[in-house]
């Protein structure tokens, strides 16, 4: 027949989510422009829900595809090669703020712009830095049992077809995930430091409040898993969703653990 599929690609037929994406997009950052001159969040978060909703509305239709058969093997293996560098990516990103931090810390500027390796302080004078061994570890412990169980989840659906501990291992991961950000979100409250006014802070929040953003897209990421579980849509064979969260759940615990020995241990 003229019209039969006869590789296994997909073509994608034509969609409007991109462009909703896009003016959402737009509206959401001219909003967050006006925000800052006094004119109130309303615009911002209009562009906010759009972006939510073309979110939840576009990766439901990659979910249909799914379960239509649009994913074949080769289909499959474009989604991970392109997680995959999706996850390259940001790395980089915080390469960026790694690479702010190390050179303040290696090449501390005087207050008075004198030569940074005779004058220069790191810490600056005046920061009380935070005790690494006690919330920051157990925050690091915290994180490292969530990527346990997220494997223990990951392993149970892929090699043992087992779904009762699928859902418990992602409904583990979080609330792990959940009390992660709560007790970042203390320690932040009780920082004897701000973000302005100093390099130390600035960096220190930079670097850990994207890692907390990422924890939170994350612990959202597992939790849409969780609910698919429970509807049954991972199989021993079908399990990209799932396995890109995994991927970036471990990605979110290698980034804090570099992030605890290099800024709350090695920066003190």
């Amino acid at each position: 027949m003229a019209h039969e599929k006869n590789h296994d690609y997909h073509i994608l037929p034509p969609s409007i989510w991109p462009f909703i994406a896009a003016v959402s997009a737009f509206v959401m950052l001219a909003g967050a422009v006006l925000w800052m001159h006094d004119t109130g969040p309303w615009i911002f978060l209009m562009g906010l829900v759009g972006v939510l909703y073309v979110m939840f509305a576009w990766w439901s239709d990659i979910v249909v595809e799914s379960h239509t058969g649009d994913h074949t093997p080769v289909v499959v293996i474009g989604l991970r090669y392109g997680f995959i560098l999706f996850i390259i990516s940001e790395v980089m990103f915080f390469a960026a703020w790694f690479w702010s931090f190390f050179k303040h810390a290696l090449y501390p500027m005087h207050p008075e712009g004198l030569s940074p390796a005779i004058d220069g302080v790191f810490p600056p004078a005046g920061i009380e830095t935070f005790d690494p061994w006690h919330l920051p570890l157990i925050n690091t412990l915290v994180l490292l049992l969530s990527g346990c169980a997220a494997t223990w989840a990951h392993h149970a659906i892929v090699h043992e077809n087992n779904r009762k501990d699928l859902k418990t291992g992602l409904l583990i991961a979080v609330v792990l995930g959940v009390i992660f950000t709560a007790l970042q979100a203390y320690e932040y409250s009780h920082a004897a430091f701000g973000f302005a006014g100093n390099i130390y802070g600035a960096n220190f929040f930079m670097a850990t409040g994207f890692h907390g953003f990422h924890v939170v897209i994350g612990t959202v990421f597992l939790f849409v898993c969780y609910m698919r579980a429970r509807a049954g849509h991972f199989t021993p064979e079908r399990h990209v969703g799932l396995e890109a969260a995994a991927w970036y759940w471990h990605f979110v615990d290698v980034v804090w653990l570099f992030l605890f020995a290099s800024i709350y241990v090695w920066g003190q």
